[in-house]
């Protein structure tokens, strides 16, 4: 028996584009044709793009991705695939479906309604679908193969093990899982034990690129029933990978007796069903598959900084803005953000904005140009300066008698925000905001100020983060021989937001290394203040007291109405301000 040869295509989709993204698909069922494949699996909800959101909810919308649907089915001749869709809808009271189409022979061969549905963090698919129950197993070229979608795999009894128990010996798995930091090697774990507990091959489909706030990384991969990993595709990158799968692999590791679940626990997933269409896949000659090693994934600060290039490259791409402003101050910030703006966009597409005012530091204003001829990028000068003092006339009498505060400070900052928002609106361009999770937690940000703005790259990267991304960017430039992009004094100066003299972030915000650990286990392991004191006592290094903690929290939870204002980031932490943090904003609960 000759081997399966299976096509992985990695489609970087846009949601709403139906016909563009049949297209690809079309392009992807070509391509694996001509290499030999005997099917192809493209990712979750190819069709639609994921996530579609409230579209699903629009009856127009299923209707219209159906339709591409059938003349993707069009082209299935000589070879299977499967394709992502939104199912359902067809009467007035049905549910939608997340839904994977078994395409051949010209048509649609049988549909799968996803059974696990996620609710939680940025998912609310229990929002969109209605769960399937049937787990179908089809014949292709002698193989046995069941084919599920995501969250499916998520569990260690799922529609996999139904399958496999059913006689499955190939999962395809179709996936739409994006990106954050440690994620990928948890789906390489989680693809392996699928393939060693039912003694299959596992094959896993995952989209790539940026939506919305969401980056996909790609990593398609395939696992034997030995556990070894046999191709895996690029990260952050369009690819189409092919495997042959040898199934006496599987009929040898499957003479081990006691792999298969309990047969009471399987029946209460799903019903294993046989698929009664006959596949008809081409039969002619093929060319052996060229080597291709199995790469080593991208990893670390290099996988974090690819995943913020995506998003940025791909949220101007697909909303139509071809060109970013970016208010370059000299400090770290705007300089990695530029730095990270124009590896996605090209320099050429990219401009810097100086705004310095009577606060500005002959150093920032040196540095923030520095920054702009190591990118390449234009640069504009407009000193706040004149609107400064206007804004002081006009303000005199009502200030009259009190005390400089915040206020006055600030005015400064929404100068710069009008600035750049005008010049952006004039020409068409969006304006790319530099604020960090650090800031974005506490609310060192001024409303309407440097929050104004259509994107923020760095919104979701805590300030240490920001230190090594900057290092790590430059460290890579010196490895290719290239000028490192950003100038050392803004890695090493202390963090300033000179709106008045002698300014650190430092006066007002604990030691970064202190306040990001605080954040980050208040945030995103949603732990109490004691609890996060019992960490912190055993901290090697310098620690926060209780009273830097209970200030911090105040910070963060009095802020709320200020992050429910910010434009759009990339999301790269595992509970990112957004969709998959909803808290109110009038609220009273103070943690204890």
């Amino acid at each position: 028996m000759r081997p399966l040869r299976v096509a992985l295509a990695q489609l970087n989709t846009t949601v709403g584009d139906l016909d563009g993204n049949a297209a690809l698909a079309i392009r992807g069922i070509e391509e694996a044709r001509g290499a030999g494949a005997d099917i192809v699996a493209f990712p979750e909800l190819t069709i639609t793009g994921y996530p579609p959101e409230d579209l699903v909810f629009h009856r127009s919308f299923v209707a219209d991705n159906r339709a591409r649907l059938s003349e993707v089915a069009q082209a299935a001749h000589g070879i299977a695939a499967i394709v992502g869709f939104v199912d359902g809808f067809n009467a007035a009271g049905d549910p939608a479906y997340n839904a994977a189409a078994l395409l051949a022979d010209g048509k649609i061969a049988h549909v799968y309604h996803k059974i696990r549905l996620p609710n939680y963090g940025v998912f609310d698919e229990q929002r969109y679908f209605a769960p399937g129950s049937d787990c179908p197993i089809f014949e292709l070229a002698g193989a046995q193969i069941g084919m599920n979608v995501c969250e499916d795999v998520w569990t260690d009894r799922g529609p996999s093990e139904v399958q496999c128990a059913a006689g499955a010996e190939i999962i395809i798995n179709i996936n739409a899982s994006p990106y954050e930091m440690g994620k990928s090697e948890v789906r390489r774990r989680l693809v392996r034990g699928v393939a060693t507990r039912n003694r299959a091959f596992a094959v896993y489909v995952n989209q790539v690129g940026g939506q919305d706030e969401l980056v996909f990384d790609g990593g398609s991969m395939v696992f034997g029933p030995d556990g070894a990993p046999l191709v895996l595709a690029r990260s952050f990158e369009e690819d189409i990978v092919f495997v042959d799968l040898d199934l006496a692999m599987v009929r040898e590791a499957r003479k081990v007796k006691g792999w298969k679940g309990d047969p009471t626990t399987l029946a209460a997933i799903g019903r294993p069903v046989r698929v009664a269409a006959r596949i008809f896949v081409s039969e002619d000659g093929r060319s052996p598959l060229p080597d291709r090693p199995v790469q080593s994934p991208v990893t670390g600060d290099a996988e974090v900084y690819a995943a913020l290039v995506t998003g940025t490259r791909d949220y101007l791409g697909k909303t139509g803005f071809k060109h970013a402003l970016i208010a370059l101050s000299g400090g770290i910030d705007s300089a990695l953000t530029a730095a990270i703006a124009v590896d996605a966009l090209g320099s050429d597409n990219v401009t810097g904005l100086s705004l310095p005012s009577r606060y500005s530091s002959e150093g920032s204003m040196t540095d923030a140009a520095e920054l702009a001829r190591r990118l390449k990028i234009k640069m504009w000068t407009v000193p706040v300066e004149p609107g400064h003092r206007a804004f002081e006339e006009m303000l005199g009498d009502i200030f009259k008698g009190t005390e400089p505060n915040a206020a006055e400070e600030n005015v400064q900052s929404r100068l710069r925000g009008n600035i750049a928002m005008a010049i952006a609106n004039k020409f068409g361009w969006i304006v790319l905001t530099t604020g960090n999770k650090s800031e974005m937690a506490t609310g060192y940000a001024t409303l309407y100020g440097d929050m104004a703005g259509g994107f923020a790259v760095i919104k979701d990267v805590p300030k240490t983060l920001v230190y090594r991304l900057a290092n790590y960017r430059n460290d890579d430039a010196r490895r290719r021989g290239a000028q490192p992009p950003i100038p050392q004094p803004s890695i090493d100066k202390a963090p300033s937001a000179e709106l008045k003299p002698d300014q650190f972030d430092q006066d007002t915000l604990p030691p970064y290394p202190v306040l990001d650990r605080v954040l980050e286990r208040y945030i995103e392991k949603r732990q109490s203040v004691q609890e996060i004191l019992e960490a912190e006592a055993t901290s090697p290094e310098p620690t926060a007291d209780e009273a830097t903690v209970r200030r911090v929290i105040g910070m963060v939870d009095r802020t709320e109405y200020k992050r429910r204002q910010a434009p759009p980031g990339v999301k790269i932490t595992g509970l990112a301000f957004g969709r998959d943090r909803r808290l109110p904003i009038a609220s009273r609960y103070r943690p204890r």
